[in-house]
């Protein structure tokens, strides 16, 4: 009964048909799902729920309570698919539900509980990034793009395809970095070495990546050596907070989300202590268009332990603690929304793939929530990407941002000129 009246509040817009371990079917919502311009309204989902307990695990949880009852196989879809369902519930939370006081209650719990679940320091730090990173390599080739770019692509308009998208990333950031030959550029969570080496290959600076992950230091090694690029770029397990040296530019792609927040100021403080004056600091980093919350329940428990997304005003108090400039912000909408539904499609194609030679049904289960859930979250709800260029030096950098583009448009027409197929850039937006 309560169960029924949370989900009869909570959604509204679009359909819903619940049928329950007893065998009775409920609908929720019928109103007309409002267009956004973020994407295609979810069709109408029909979930079938096993589990007797799902009412009570619901109340003490519902985030922990849907997603582990995809994973186990209790919930299941017969109607529309589970980024469907999920796109559903994330719009109404967004729309809907964050007035209600049974949602309240858990993100107030959730959001004063934040200081401890972000707690990160180095020795946590490393065990968190294990948990994610740590897995097998193949698993990430199999939906990321040839240069295992696992963050947010950049989708310039007409752009299509995954592995352009990324590639137009890097050459973005490229452009705020404002690179020149012989610089000494540190990538902090370098990954698996892709940025390093493009920067090392395509601007000749010499690059050191520091990773907290074993995995991917082995293959950022492998690639460094495989491409002949071992005198420019070097990549070591290593924590930031234990980088002796400094650098003339620094990058960070899709790290701050593990720093937490409790760590936000010493982050800024040691950054700019390994900048060098005249230099400049590109931080990219998932955020959210809104106050300060917490990190959902499911996906600190089985994805990113530790992780939290800030909202600005937590990344621009820290900044201004630790003495930085602000010469640029950017914020990139539904570009992670695009780069997920990628994902997500790759890793479906592979699913047999994942069951049956690296993993088994219920991990596949718990990537599938994962990916469709960050999709829908980045096309309801109000998560998206920052990109604060960080100088500690007024003079730092040219007094406008034409130089992004310029800087962009003279990449893409030398990659044209080497494949013998030259022609004019086209005329395209920033951001």
């Amino acid at each position: 009964m309560i169960l029924r009246m949370i989900l009869q509040q909570a959604l509204r817009d679009g359909s819903l048909t619940l049928i329950d371990h007893a065998g009775r079917r409920r609908v929720f919502g019928g109103a007309p799902f409002a267009e956004t311009g973020t994407g295609p309204a979810p069709d109408p989902v029909t979930i079938r729920i096993s589990d007797p307990t799902f009412g009570r695990r619901f109340l003490a949880g519902p985030e922990l309570a849907v997603g582990e009852a995809y994973m186990d196989g209790t919930l299941t879809i017969e109607e529309g698919t589970l980024y469907d369902m999920l796109a559903l519930m994330v719009a109404n939370m967004h729309r809907h539900s964050r007035g209600a006081t049974f949602f309240r209650l858990h993100w107030f719990v959730n959001w004063g509980l934040r200081w401890l679940h972000q707690h990160n320091p180095v020795g946590r730090a490393h065990k968190n990034v294990a948990h994610h990173y740590d897995l097998s390599e193949a698993l990430y080739r199999l939906f990321l793009d040839d240069d295992m770019q696992y963050s947010c692509a950049y989708w310039p308009p007409g752009v299509t395809d995954l592995e352009v998208a990324q590639l137009a990333k890097k050459r973005h950031i490229a452009a705020k970095l404002r690179l020149s030959p012989g610089l000494r550029v540190l990538d902090i969570g370098c990954g698996w070495g892709g940025l390093a080496l493009h920067l090392a290959r395509e601007h000749g600076v010499r690059v050191v990546g520091v990773t907290l992950s074993q995995e991917q230091l082995r293959v950022a090694r492998q690639r460094a050596a495989e491409a002949g690029l071992e005198d420019l770029v070097e990549f070591r397990l290593q924590d930031y907070r234990q980088v002796p040296e400094t650098f003339d530019r620094i990058v960070s792609v899709g790290m701050f989300e593990h720093v937490g927040v409790n760590h936000y100021v010493e982050f800024f403080r040691k950054t700019r202590a390994l900048l060098n004056p005249d230099g400049v600091f590109l931080l990219h980093t998932i955020g959210r268009a809104e106050a300060p919350g917490g990190t959902n329940a499911w996906l600190r428990k089985y994805i990113f332990p530790g992780g939290y997304t800030p909202a600005l005003s937590e990344l621009t108090e820290a900044v201004e603690h630790a003495d930085w400039i602000l010469t640029d912000l950017e914020v990139l909408r539904l570009h992670y929304a695009e780069t997920l539904r990628h994902w997500r499609d790759r890793f479906q194609a592979q699913r047999d793939h994942v069951i049956n030679d690296l993993y088994d049904a219920r991990f596949y289960r718990m990537w599938e929530f994962y990916l469709a859930g960050c999709e829908a979250v980045f096309r309801f709800d109000r998560q998206v990407v920052f990109q604060a260029q960080l100088a500690r030096s007024l003079g730092a950098l040219p007094v406008t941002r034409d130089y992004i583009t310029d800087d962009e448009r003279a990449a893409e027409d030398v990659a044209r000129r080497a494949d013998g197929d030259w022609a004019p850039a086209p005329m395209r937006e920033v951001g």
